[in-house]
């Protein structure tokens, strides 16, 4: 069996990161600072040349990190013959979901089977990418057992540690959030916590890989679900003639036993439009359906058709149809003060407002340009303006650099997803 990384022989393990996108690059940049020898490994050429030219990709890593990273000796290229010098690689590709809506881990397999060419003995495999109970033990083992000859929990250490990077958070990082770590064995584990307790302030070992996994999957499920819930009841309260923002104030002041969540235009970023899928696909092939996940899936699956529907509902009674409407959207990533773009509900509602015929405009100081399906969208440099000249405002990323609060002041017609603007002239969701 192998010893633990770091476990009293006072040696520092050198690490390959595989992958070097929103998890890897963090992740990377924690090792370096601890003072371990890192090399990056990127199957995309334009990334690892950026990274070697000192420009960082990655919102969370700024270009002075890398420059920091590179005084340290950080290598970044796409020669996989380079994972051969390494005592730690550490898998953080993409897990996305593929063209049926089903998990995809091709990324996975490339990267596992790529290392297992290369594995020396005695070596710790940790996989960060998020996905389903039993992806450690059954598709990395194989691929890296199939392609190095070498025997997991016995020739080297094979865990699963899930990444909690939250993009944009400035109080939280590698180094202060709780680390979970699951082995293929005890062993696996054992090396798997003294590693992650170089770069991380806590370690807490799960039971195997397989509660690691679904520990990961449960965090974001649990915001998928709740979030679907705010947003029903944010359609369901205005029905109703009820205030469902102040019903949250209200409900949050409870110091105990509730947790607020809000009502939005769709959800977005990697994990919760995806992670919840890598559940119900898992429970589902185990005959063990997860009827509220899958519900919750669709509720939020179908807000930004809500909000669409709100559009046309609101400049109808205006008695402008939305198909000669000029609509201005406001703020379209994902998350609040973010640059990220993944799977903003943004794009579904443009997609819709297209093909309703409606003009689209954005306004996001934080977006430079934006073509989420391939065909540009005019950005609007000034928002007061813009939103003077457009039929309709829509606002769906309130971001601080935004002056929201003016909208309501200069917008024809307004129609606030987040419940910034409430009191105003502005109209619910």
């Amino acid at each position: 069996m192998t010893r633990a990384i770091g476990s009293g022989s006072g040696d520092v393990p050198s690490v390959a990161v595989i992958g070097l996108g929103y998890t890897g690059l963090p992740l990377a940049r924690e090792a370096c600072r601890a003072g371990i020898r890192v090399i990056g490994v990127d199957e995309n050429p334009s990334v690892t040349a950026s990274l070697h030219a000192g420009r960082s990709h990655v919102p969370d890593v700024t270009d002075a990190d890398l420059a920091a990273m590179l005084d340290a000796g950080f290598h970044a290229s796409t020669d996989e013959s380079l994972l051969a010098e390494a005592s730690v690689a550490v898998i953080c590709v993409p897990t996305p979901l593929d063209d049926t809506g089903r998990p995809d881990l091709s990324h996975v397999r490339r990267a596992a089977t790529g290392l297992g060419g290369h594995l020396k003995p005695g070596a710790l495999v940790v996989l960060e990418s998020t996905s389903f109970p039993g992806t450690t033990d059954d598709v990395v083992r194989r691929a890296v057992e199939g392609a190095s000859g070498l025997t997991a929990g016995e020739d080297f250490s094979l865990a699963f540690s899930p990444e909690r990077i939250d993009p944009g958070n400035e109080t939280f990082g590698v180094r202060n959030t709780p680390r979970i770590v699951g082995g293929h064995t005890a062993g696996c584990t054992a090396a798997a916590a003294a590693f992650f307790g170089l770069l991380c302030d806590r370690v807490v070992e799960a039971g195997s890989a397989r509660e690691a996994e679904l520990a990961k999957l449960l965090e974001n499920t649990y915001r998928s679900v709740n979030i679907a819930l705010v947003n029903e009841l944010a359609v369901a309260a205005r029905t109703l003639g009820v205030d469902v923002w102040d019903a949250l104030d209200c409900a949050s002041t409870k110091p105990f036993g509730f947790q607020s969540f809000r009502p939005g235009p769709g959800v977005g970023g990697h994990c919760i439009p995806v992670d919840p899928v890598y559940l119900t696909h898992w429970a589902r092939a185990a005959g063990s359906p997860l009827r509220l996940v899958e519900l919750a899936q669709d509720v939020n699956a179908g807000v930004p058709a809500h909000v669409v529907r709100r559009c046309d509902e609101l400049l109808g009674e205006r008695g402008t149809p939305l198909h000669r409407a000029r609509v201005l959207l406001v703020g379209v990533t994902y998350k609040r003060n973010s640059t990220d773009l993944r799977a903003t509900p943004a794009a579904a509602v443009l997609r819709l407002l297209r093909q309703a015929g409606a003009d689209v405009v954005y306004h996001d100081p934080l977006v430079a340009a934006w073509a989420p399906d391939g065909e540009p969208v005019e950005r609007a440099t000034e928002v007061l303006g813009a939103a003077a000249d457009a039929d309709l405002t829509l606002l769906l990323q309130d971001h601080d650099t935004i002056p929201v609060d003016r909208l309501p002041g200069r917008a024809r017609l307004l129609l606030d997803t987040r419940g910034r603007l409430r009191g105003t002239g502005a109209h619910p969701l």
